[in-house]
């Protein structure tokens, strides 16, 4: 962390340091909104917290600037918990290990947080910074957003005072945006039958690994490779020839996260082990072939293996192998209305099996609630063709871009002043929060900026340095140019 004492703006990277340092995966986030909340309450500022934990901050205008729209500074609490296959770290005790590399800010073989790290450091920072000039500020910290969006789903109208909202999660610094995909989980449930392991079989664990990852939205379009489908492509093509019996398919740990390893148990004939370890070696190379551009770090291990549970039935393994092999992956439908912009994607992010089911939990993005719908429709009939239960669960509406937003167009002028480039207006294919809280707050004007990020959702995460400073200069212009009440 000593690291971050040295980079600038310093009250910003003293926040995240101290983010870093408190465990804050989804779902376990109370530590961090404690202390806050202690911290803000200590700071002689406003702090409250709604029925699902939401906080919100309040800090009044500086001398001069009480007549200016008030302005809320938005961020999710939550990070996403990824690491390295060799990486020890626990995620719900251990804080995050920071490092410099150049001009990045990286983590020790996990996320690094800056999603959305970054952008509650920056809130904080404004609320800390009393030489800073601005209108009235209220900070609003939503919890578990990576997981569901629990937060905004739970924001209440008559609570936020503002007539702005600033949305600090995105992910490219010199791109402002103004709309955002809408997503769905969709859920196949597969029952399983199992059986004896055929006798003289010999077990082996397959682990497919070293694969990018990435965000399912923002990164889906680059062509990474999805570990559970690769796997499941493995076992249509020698599952038969190889007289593979299944035990086990588990892969990835998110389903906002593109899988990075997929692992499975499986026996066949023992005469047919070195033929296994041909095959492992010779689909890695093709794999290598074709992902060459986007993938370095591929490994496929064929290992001896012990397992107690039973074998799947050939019915099932083959219902199984086919459900995930033919599961459409990646972008369905470019944007006809935003040129360059996915329109529909969906991420086969996670396979789990149990004793007696197995369970594919899906991503779907849209820009169109139709798009959503469609994809629904699609993984609906496929799961009536292999015999399983398909729901869909947690939908939440995409932000409908507004091209003559007050706010847009000052943070668009703003920029241009400080920079003297003209930033990209930007739609993006990834959720934010922003349409859920058109909900309750309809008249709202938002707009959502942030630094750079790349690989966020992987331990690939890494934040651009520099781009944070040019950020915060952006966020602070803002602040001070917010035009008076009506």
């Amino acid at each position: 962390m000593s690291d971050l004492a040295q980079l600038s703006p310093q009250h910003l990277w003293q926040h995240f340091a101290k983010i870093c340092s408190i465990p804050h995966p989804s779902k376990h986030e109370e530590a961090l909104a404690q202390y806050i909340v202690n911290w803000a309450k200590e700071k002689k500022l406003h702090a409250e917290r709604d029925a699902v934990g939401n906080i919100l901050i309040r800090k009044p205008a500086t001398s001069g600037m009480e007549n200016r729209k008030s302005v809320v500074l938005q961020a999710h609490l939550d990070m996403v918990p990824q690491k390295n296959n060799d990486t020890e770290h626990d995620f719900e005790k251990d804080p995050i290990q920071t490092y410099v590399d150049g001009q990045w800010l990286k983590a020790r073989g996990t996320t690094l947080g800056a999603d959305n790290g970054i952008g509650m450091a920056s809130a904080l920072a404004v609320l800390s910074d009393d030489t800073l000039t601005h209108g009235p500020i209220e900070v609003l910290l939503t919890m578990t957003e990576e997981t569901g969006m629990d937060g905004a789903f739970g924001l209440q109208p008559n609570w936020l005072q503002s007539e702005i909202l600033i949305n600090t999660d995105s992910e490219t610094e010199g791109e402002i945006y103004m709309g955002c995909a809408g997503g769905v989980d969709c859920i196949t449930r597969l029952p399983l039958t199992r059986e004896a392991v055929p006798a003289g079989n010999q077990l082996f664990k397959l682990s497919l690994k070293g694969l990018k990852g990435g965000h399912s939205g923002g990164d889906i379009h680059l062509g990474l490779g999805n570990a559970n489908k690769l796997m499941a492509r493995f076992l249509a093509t020698h599952a038969k020839a190889l007289q593979i019996r299944l035990l086990s398919f588990n892969g990835g740990t998110l389903r906002n996260a593109i899988p990075r390893e997929a692992t499975v148990v499986l026996s066949l004939p023992a005469a047919n082990a070195d033929a296994l370890k041909k095959a492992g070696a010779d689909y890695l190379a093709l794999l290598n072939h074709e992902l060459a551009a986007v993938e370095k770090n591929m490994a496929l291990l064929v290992e001896p293996t012990e397992c107690g549970l039973q074998a799947l039935t050939l019915d099932s393994q083959s219902r199984l192998i086919d459900l995930i092999n033919a599961s459409p992956n990646g972008v369905v439908r470019m944007s006809d209305s935003v040129k360059g912009v996915v329109e529909t994607s969906l991420n086969v992010g996670v396979v789990s099996t149990e004793q007696d089911h197995a369970q594919v939990l899906y991503l779907i993005r849209s820009l169109i609630d139709s798009g959503k719908e469609y994809v629904v429709e699609v993984l609906t009939s496929l799961g009536e063709l292999a015999g399983a239960e398909v729901n869909a669960k947690g939908g939440y509406p995409g932000w409908q871009p507004d091209p003559a937003s007050p706010v847009m167009n000052l943070v668009r002028e703003s920029y241009k002043k400080l920079f003297d480039t003209t930033p990209h207006i930007m739609v993006i294919h990834a959720g934010l929060e922003c349409g859920l809280f058109k909900r309750p707050y309809p008249e709202m004007d938002m707009v959502s900026i942030g630094p750079t990020i790349t690989g966020a959702h992987s331990p690939d995460e890494q934040v651009h340095i520099a781009s944070v400073g040019r950020y915060w200069q952006l966020l602070t212009q803002v602040l001070k140019s917010i035009p008076e009440r009506n």
